[in-house]
């Protein structure tokens, strides 16, 4: 459970992070937008080395999951963007996806 908390505030930090360098260069905002979207993706890396995972690769695997469903949440809370039923069902699909993942039963590596 550590793990998704861990995963959540990671979205969080790598969403905010890439939306200052979209900010930056889409919507025409200050350079000094980047100082707080670098910080907010250095935090992000750090972030996902706290989770409850032995492997890298499976805990960014597992992480996308909870990254594309905050992605959603992000454009609808933020831009206005409220996410279609394809939206939903494409989410769900990869919080799935996590829960296989985090949460299978599996012998530690070697």
């Amino acid at each position: 459970m550590a793990s998704l908390l861990t995963f959540c505030a990671a979205a969080l930090m790598e969403i905010a992070g890439c939306f200052a360098f979209w900010a930056w260069l889409r919507l025409d905002k200050s350079p000094l937008w980047l100082i707080p979207g670098m910080l907010a993706l250095a935090l992000f890396a750090y972030l996902l080395t706290l989770a409850d995972s032995p492997l890298a690769g499976r805990a960014y695997a597992a992480y996308g999951g909870i990254y594309i469903a905050s992605a959603l949440a992000w454009g609808w809370a933020m831009e206005g963007n409220r996410p279609d039923h394809w939206d939903v069902i494409g989410a769900a699909n990869c919080l799935v996806g996590l829960t296989v993942i985090l949460f299978r039963p599996r012998p530690l590596p070697a």
